[in-house]
Formats: C-alpha cells, sequence, structure tokens
C-alpha cells in the first residue's frame, strides 16, 4: 500500500459527528434518485480498502450525477451522520483525482492473509497430486507468470463471497485444506482429482472479472463466464502437454476433469451446465458451497451496522438473516 493510502483518513474509522474535508474514495455504487418533494438527489456507496458507507448528495443534478466515475476516485467533502442506527456519508462537494496520485487497488477491499504464504501452501497442497497427467497440467498454468499472477490477485465474486482482492487465492486454499481433511474419508475417492478440480474450479475468474477500480464483470466474463472458460483453458493445456510429449492425455481423465468445472455450481439453476455424476464432482461442489457460504454469514456479522440487534438484514444469497452472537466459542466453552 502507498504511503497516501496508509495516512488517509479510513471509511472503516469514520464516525457520526466526523468531518471529512478533503479524502479520496471510490464510487462503488450510484443512483440519482427523486425526493418526495420531486427534487434530485443522489445515493451513493463509497468505500476503500476499508470498507464502504452509505452516502447521500441532496439538491443534485442529472450532470453531477455524471460526473461521478461508478467504479472511479473521486476527493470527498463531507460529514458523516447516524440514520437508523447506521453511518451515513452526507457529500458537500466533490473532486476529481490527478491521475498517477493515487494507486486505484489500494481502494478495493483486500484479503488479510498473506498472499505470498497462501500461494506457497497452494503449491505445497498440489504436490500432493501423484498422477502425472494431472502433475503435468497443474504445472502449465503455475509455471504460467501472467496466470499466477492474477490467480494471486482476484476476487472469488462481485459481491458474494470472498469479494475482494485475493480473495479466488483465499477461497481456493480454503478448499484444498478442507480436501486434504475430507477426502481421506472416502477410500475410493481420487484425491488427485478433487486437488486439481478445486484448484481449477473457479480459476476462469482471473479473466471473468475486472479488478483494477471496481469489481465488475469482463465483456469475456458476460459473454463465456468463468465455468466455460476454465474448461476451454483445461482443454488447450491437455493439448500442450499432448504436442510436449507426443502422447495423447488419458480422455476419461480429461473429461472427469472438465465434467468436475462445469458441475460445481451444482444445480442448473445455479449456472452449473452439468450436475454432479461423479464423486470427486460433489466434494468439489459441496466443499465450494460451503466456504462461500461461511464466508457470506462471517462478513455479513462482520459488517453488520446495526449493534444493537442479534439479527444482521436479510441475505438473498444464503436466503436468511444471520443470528449474530457467537456461542460456545474457544476452551473455556469446550
Amino acid at each position: 500500500m502507498s504511503s497516501a493510502a496508509a495516512n488517509r483518513r479510513n471509511i472503516k474509522t469514520l464516525q457520526p459527528g466526523d468531518r471529512v474535508d478533503d479524502e479520496v474514495y471510490r464510487v462503488a455504487v450510484k443512483e440519482l434518485r427523486t425526493t418526495t418533494t420531486g427534487g434530485l438527489y443522489i445515493h451513493a456507496i463509497l468505500a476503500d480498502g476499508t470498507g464502504e458507507i452509505l452516502s447521500r448528495m441532496w439538491s443534485a443534478s442529472q450532470a453531477l450525477f455524471d460526473s461521478m466515475p461508478e467504479g472511479g476516485l473521486l476527493h470527498f467533502r463531507g460529514r458523516v451522520e447516524s440514520y437508523r442506527g447506521m453511518r451515513q456519508f452526507i457529500i458537500d462537494g466533490m473532486r476529481a483525482v490527478e491521475p498517477g496520485t493515487v494507486r486505484p487497488i489500494d481502494f478495493l477491499p483486500h484479503t488479510t492473509f498473506d498472499v505470498t504464504t497462501m500461494w506457497e501452501r497452494v503449491k505445497e497442497i498440489l504436490r500432493k497430486v501423484v498422477d502425472p497427467n494431472l502433475l503435468a497440467l497443474l504445472a502449465k498454468f503455475i509455471r504460467d507468470d501472467d496466470f499466477a499472477s492474477r490467480f494471486q490477485q482476484a476476487p472469488a465474486a462481485r459481491h458474494n463471497h470472498h469479494a475482494f482482492v485475493g480473495g479466488l487465492l483465499e477461497h481456493t486454499l480454503n478448499l484444498l485444506e478442507l480436501a486434504l481433511l475430507i477426502v481421506p474419508r472416502y477410500e475410493q475417492v481420487s484425491l488427485d482429482l478433487v486437488l486439481t478440480g478445486i484448484f481449477l474450479h473457479d480459476a476462469g475468474k482471473i479473466a471473468e472479472m475486472n479488478y483494477e477500480t471496481n469489481f465488475d464483470y469482463t465483456t469475456e466474463g458476460l459473454l463465456v463466464g468463468h465455468i466455460v472458460l476454465a474448461v476451454i483453458w483445461v482443454h488447450e493445456k491437455a493439448r500442450e502437454i499432448e504436442r510436449d510429449t507426443g502422447r495423447p492425455f488419458p480422455s476419461d481423465l480429461l473429461n472427469v476433469l472438465k465434467h468436475m468445472i462445469l458441475a460445481h455450481h451444482g444445480k442448473y439453476e445455479f449456472g452449473s451446465p452439468k450436475l454432479p455424476a461423479v464423486p470427486e464432482a460433489v466434494i468439489v461442489h459441496h466443499l465450494d458451497n460451503l466456504d462461500a457460504k461461511v464466508n457470506m454469514m462471517l462478513h455479513d456479522i462482520a459488517v453488520d451496522p446495526d449493534s444493537a440487534s442479534d439479527w444482521t438484514a436479510y441475505n438473498k444469497a444464503i436466503e436468511s438473516r444471520v443470528f449474530k452472537p457467537r456461542l460456545a466459542i474457544g476452551p473455556e466453552n469446550s
């Protein structure tokens, strides 16, 4: 993080009554709305690497709204108020940010874990794969410097789970660690396939997601999607291995691996082109769902603005509110 970003007034620290004179924040979301009297106001969510804050600018205009770059950075001045128990930032003014004075990525949320340490652990776990064909396939991805760099930076999602820089890496590592605990319970399940499938199941998100100034979908992501992208890449890498070795990549192995990627969302209505048809695909799907849902719940608890309530707001993705008190945690409760 740059020194300028480190010295900023972070959104996480803002409290009702605080004034902000000239701080840079990211315009995560913006909407032009109409008041009950017919006037215009801007409803926005401002963000930085520490969090988000609901924001409003009264007496707005279409031109002023158009001047706010969604996903872009602006200098803001204003004040923090309390509205229905939540912080609300009232925007009094804003101005453009001079190009090159700040790094946009500093204003996106980041994983709290060390990226290098996580990446090394991912590679350590993948070295447990013994099948030479799968090892060769994994090496094609891991030794691709561009792929490896983007894999370590990409978020796992736009909004729901692990929606932060490094989120894809953190999510993937969680699944790999879980697989090491779960798969040994089933002697007939291939750990090699599960580990390889986990590593590649969301790999297409490095091209599906844009995370330079805001989390959004790329054109390739909207037209093709991360599931199909990953399957295409696996197919291409397998053909490269065939050219390198002069031997065919085992067709059943390749098809099952592709199937695991295609089936990892578990249901057609969740965007899965296929339903899990092998035990390894079932495991990848449920571990993926487990980690995503737990992450969403813990995130909702952490950021919920209503400290007086034991429940978070309703989360559409998990179809429930979340009960916030954490019970029987720690050795004193065991």
